[in-house]
């Protein structure tokens, strides 16, 4: 019999990697429906060949490099998922396969595997397939609305544009990437998360609340601040994932202000309309300076007492 011996106190719990993969996966399954309804055929094959790709990029990694082979995780299928979420429907297939492959092997893999990476993989690999083909990430079309006939339209997104009623913006009826236009679907996916207590309230509520109350004082209007771009996809299902975020409650208010932050500066001064992606890449970068400065007391740490003169 094999004993393993640990430091005490200790903690069990029923939950594990693929448990909580799996729950993000349900949690993202409503965003991906509305995105394949509105945008039709287009959107599957961007989603599918973006997870095929996460997967199989992760488990050939690993079998060349002699690691235990750790797919069975979901770890690689939630990022594949999150980054096809993230780009426009008329993206290339190939795109897709180049952004999951990048995700997987060079921020995940190349830094030691689940858990050990610094940045978001799908967030990061988004950034790169901005940089790299900004016509294909910026062009965006109209959703397809199959009952009513209409053909869809490359338009720019209500970020860039303004104007569009906050109905559409709630219902979707908006041109955008796949999984950021229906924000109904995204507040599901929310719920379903703090239910299963999968994530907290704080990163995506502060993150949220910051950028809608810096861009009121920016003079933007704030609901549709917050109900335009990528805002509340990206503090869902990006800001909150455990490796790049930090371990603290008073952490993750920081970090979570940061963001908004930076989301609501690059919107109101940047050239580029959308500042999602580089606020969370940024704090992600910062959190481990948080982690260092804003610690939990250690159990059984009794505060030192100030020296009397």
């Amino acid at each position: 019999m094999n004993l393993r011996l640990s430091i005490a106190p200790h903690i069990r719990s029923g939950e594990t990697t693929s448990r909580l993969m799996l729950n993000v996966i349900i949690a993202l399954v409503p965003c991906a429906i509305a995105g394949i309804y509105n945008f039709g055929v287009n959107a599957l094959v961007v989603l599918a060949v973006s997870m095929v790709t996460a997967v199989a990029a992760e488990y050939l990694f690993q079998v060349i490099a002699r690691r235990p082979v750790r797919v069975g995780d979901l770890s690689a299928l939630v990022t594949g998922l999150i980054l096809g979420l993230n780009l426009p429907p008329t993206a290339p297939w190939w795109m897709a396969m180049v952004g999951s492959a990048f995700a997987i092997i060079i921020v995940k893999e190349l830094f030691g595997g689940i858990g050990s990476n610094f940045m978001n993989p799908a967030l990061t690999a988004r950034a790169v397939l901005l940089a790299s083909w900004p016509v294909f990430m910026t062009t965006f079309v109209n959703p397809t609305y199959w009952a009513e006939g209409v053909d869809a339209v490359t338009t720019a997104t209500p970020l860039a544009t303004g104007g569009v009623a906050p109905l559409d913006l709630l219902l979707g009826r908006i041109p955008g990437s796949i999984g950021e236009v229906s924000k109904i679907m995204i507040l599901v996916g929310l719920a379903y998360l703090l239910i299963t207590r999968t994530i907290s309230w704080r990163i995506p509520v502060i993150m949220v609340a910051t950028t809608g109350l810096l861009s009121w004082a920016f003079g933007s209007d704030p609901l549709a601040a917050v109900l335009s771009g990528g805002l509340l996809f990206g503090a869902v299902f990006m800001a909150t994932d455990y490796t790049t975020s930090p371990m603290t409650a008073k952490g993750q208010a920081v970090y979570a202000v940061g963001c908004g932050l930076i989301v609501a500066v690059i919107r109101a001064f940047g050239n580029y309309p959308e500042g999602v992606t580089y606020g969370i890449l940024v704090m992600n970068v910062a959190t481990p300076l948080i982690d260092k400065f804003i610690r939990n007391r250690v159990y059984g740490h009794r505060k030192e007492e100030k020296a009397h003169a």
